[in-house]
C-alpha cells in the first residue's frame, strides 16, 4: 500500500500532489525512488478486518466502514429532482423483517382465531393475551428502529448483548468505590437493545 501526506494512494486512479496531476498507471509504472522523491511510502498492505454485511459496504481508502442507507430517500434525476422513486434504507427493511418474525410467532395459534369465529365460541385468554403482546412487541421494536440516530446504533438495539457491565452507583448517582478506590462494577439490563418478544405459550 502507498501513502502520501499520510493518505492512502489507491493503485489504478489519477491523484494530485503539489500542483501536479499523476495519472492511474503512474504508481504502477514507477520505480520505488521515483515514488520516494515526491514524498510516497510503500507500507505493508494490512486486509481489512471482517464486516457485517448486511449493514456495511465495506471499507474506503482510509480503512473506514461504509455504512449502507439508514433511511429511505428519494431518487434524484441528473436535475436533481425527485424521480418519484425512493431507494430503501436500512429502518425499513429490519422494520419489515420485525412484522415477518410477529407473522411466524402468530401462525401457530392462528386456526383458534378461525376456529372461535367459526364456532363461535371464546379464544381462552391466554392466546388472547399472547397475541396482543407479540403485536405490541412488534410495533414497540418497530418504532425503536426508527429512533436510531445511525447504523451502530440500529445493530446494537437488534444485535446487543442482552446485559452490559457499568459502574454500581449510590442514591446520589456518584460511583460506589472498593477499599482501592476502583469503581464497584455490575451487571445489568442493556437498554440499549430491543423490547423482548413475548414468550412462547
Amino acid at each position: 500500500m502507498f501513502l502520501l501526506d499520510g493518505k492512502r494512494l489507491p493503485l489504478d486512479k489519477p491523484f494530485k500532489h503539489a500542483g501536479i496531476s499523476y495519472p492511474a498507471s503512474w504508481l504502477r509504472l514507477t520505480t520505488l525512488a521515483e515514488k520516494q522523491a515526491i514524498g510516497i511510502t510503500e507500507v505493508p498492505d494490512t486486509p481489512n478486518p471482517s464486516y457485517n454485511q448486511q449493514f456495511y459496504w465495506g471499507y474506503d481508502a482510509d480503512n473506514n466502514l461504509i455504512p449502507k442507507q439508514l433511511n429511505d430517500e428519494p431518487v434524484l434525476d441528473e436535475d436533481g429532482n425527485e424521480t418519484g422513486e425512493v431507494t430503501t434504507g436500512l429502518k425499513t427493511l429490519w422494520k419489515a423483517k420485525q412484522s415477518e418474525i410477529a407473522a411466524s410467532l402468530l401462525a401457530p395459534s392462528d386456526w383458534r382465531v378461525i376456529k372461535a369465529k367459526e364456532t363461535s365460541s371464546t379464544m381462552p385468554a391466554a392466546w388472547k393475551t399472547y397475541r396482543a403482546a407479540v403485536r405490541t412487541a412488534c410495533n414497540t421494536r418497530q418504532a425503536e428502529i426508527d429512533a436510531c440516530a445511525d447504523v451502530p446504533a440500529l445493530i446494537k438495539l437488534l444485535f446487543g448483548a442482552a446485559t452490559i457491565q457499568q459502574a454500581q452507583t449510590d442514591g446520589d448517582g456518584n460511583d460506589v468505590l472498593d477499599d482501592d478506590g476502583n469503581p464497584v462494577m455490575e451487571t445489568v439490563a442493556n437498554p440499549n437493545i430491543a423490547t423482548a418478544w413475548p414468550e412462547a405459550i
